[in-house]
């Protein structure tokens, strides 16, 4: 039977086009410059396939390479050079070594051994589970994480039934869901690599202002980390106060499962000492490319013993440590190396072509003069005190990505306040990392993010219940991100 095509969909495929025709047509921005009309209108189309999903989010993206050159914004070469990069090469490289963790199950045993570190309280199991997936969203895409977090979350409160019962346990097994969902959005806005927006981030920010120093992996780690520390934190305490058990059915948990679970995994593998190994270097490069600044002091970077230490980027690194892995043989199974092409070839091509069309859009906005057109729009807000214009940023962001993709978000604001920031004469820093750092804190809606909707599926826990728990958070979200830009972002 075939099912009904949803409305949402039929009217995103429509009015796309549609309203791309009327702004062609009707608009005149710019006099003398159709070419600022032609970008909004394919921004425009752009933006409700990707909020309506009417086509898949990658062949969205694919529009620039088609629309630019017809319509005289960009050559066709121009474009379509903008989809491949060094930010791409980074998020490709990063997600091989990832891929290689997941093969050898290198992440689970990590995720156990933190648990197993941390203890079996109800507080102590919820912030191991958090700390676990936060740490892997890290360095791993935050949906697989998720996914792999789930066999052992169920197998916790499997173990949590059988010894309390399942109303016992009911309550504190929708924060344990919850507190991994979230910790695995919150874990990714740490480093560059941790969540699509972020490498979006990177490339706009670059593409709208050329002559503006590179914001290095380590940059951004030392300015992330700590806000995704405080933020963690936040959250647990908050979970554990709003879904804690009653104490007295606790006293016949022990660590048990957990020893049970590691136990059966046997000893560390060689293929998993290697991978985790080449896993340490990535990140310690990654840290330790470019100069460090503490204060007064400089920790100059590996990167200057080479001859163009400028020609060296995070994406250089990524790659480089990821191609060993293709030929470095397994021990254990003959003819076998720890990564191949048949693992490789499930790279999220969807989200690399993502960010291209992302690129692509960006670039047009700057080629175009748009980006300009809009700051020029938006320049009454110079009068509004910069804290409330980072906070109004975060507000909308936030709860914009609570319907539509993260990143197709990221990609189109960032463009648009980076040409906002020019026209008030504003660091962009200020208006582009909480827009950035926002996209990954929607936390009301199993649609908002992939971690929302795995922690959905497993039918443990209601709508109500994420979207009361998430709304708390949106706005607790929206605080920290204003404050940490605003006052720690002047010192990162």
């Amino acid at each position: 039977m075939n099912q009904p095509i949803p409305i949402r969909w039929l009217l995103g495929l429509i009015s796309g086009p549609f309203f791309f025709i009327i702004i062609v047509i009707f608009g005149n921005l710019e006099p003398g410059n159709p070419a600022v009309t032609y970008t909004l209108a394919t921004a425009v189309w752009m933006a409700i396939w990707w909020i309506s999903e009417a086509v898949p989010l990658a062949i969205t993206s694919l529009l620039p390479i088609v629309l630019f050159p017809l319509l005289g914004v960009m050559d066709g070469k121009s474009v379509s050079s903008t989809y491949f990069n060094h930010v791409i090469f980074l998020f490709i490289g990063g997600f091989i070594v990832a891929l290689a963790m997941q093969k050898w199950d290198l992440h689970k045993r990590i995720a156990l051994k933190i648990l197993m570190a941390i203890g079996v309280g109800p507080g102590r199991i919820l912030l191991g589970c958090m700390i676990a997936t936060a740490f892997l969203s890290m360095w791993i895409s935050n949906t697989a994480t998720t996914m792999m977090m789930i066999p052992i979350l169920i197998s916790i409160i499997s173990k949590l039934d059988e010894t309390i019962g399942k109303e016992g346990s009911s309550k504190y097994s929708i924060g344990l869901l919850l507190g991994v969902a979230y910790s695995a959005s919150i874990g990714g806005i740490a480093t560059l690599v941790g969540t699509p927006p972020n490498l979006s981030f990177t490339r706009i920010f670059q593409i709208s202002f050329p002559e503006a120093p590179e914001i290095s992996f380590a940059q951004w780690f030392f300015f992330a980390f700590p806000i995704s520390i405080v933020f963690l934190a936040i959250v647990w305490v908050y979970l554990y106060y709003r879904f804690r058990p009653d104490k007295s059915l606790w006293k016949h948990i022990d660590q048990s499962s957990f020893r049970e679970e590691y136990r059966q995994m046997g000893r560390t593998t060689v293929e998993q000492k290697i991978i985790l190994t080449d896993f340490i270097l990535l990140a310690l490069l990654w840290l330790t490319r470019s100069d460090i600044s503490l204060g007064n002091i400089v920790i100059p970077g590996w990167s200057g013993v080479f001859k163009t230490p400028a020609f060296i980027n995070d994406g250089t690194v990524a790659i480089m440590m990821s191609i060993p892995l293709f030929f470095i043989p397994s021990r254990s199974q003959k003819r076998q190396k720890l990564m191949d092409w048949e693992t490789a070839t499930k790279l999220p091509w969807n989200i690399v072509l993502l960010f291209g069309g992302g690129f692509a859009l960006a670039t047009g906005f700057i080629e175009s003069g748009l980006s300009g057109w809009f700051g020029l729009q938006l320049s009454w807000i110079v009068a509004i005190h910069p804290i409330f214009i980072i906070a109004l940023i975060a507000f909308m962001i936030t709860f914009l990505t609570e319907l539509t993709s993260n990143t197709a978000t990221t990609e189109m604001m960032l463009p648009i306040l980076a040409g906002l920031s020019v026209s008030i004469e504003i660091n962009p820093l200020l208006l582009m990392i909480p827009a950035t750092l926002a996209a990954s804190m929607a936390f009301m809606l199993p649609v908002a993010t992939p971690p929302n909707a795995i922690i959905f599926g497993t039918n443990r826990l209601r709508i109500i219940d994420m979207a009361k728990t998430g709304f708390i958070l949106n706005m607790i979200g929206v605080i920290i991100i204003t404050l940490a830009t605003y006052f720690y972002g002047s010192f990162a």
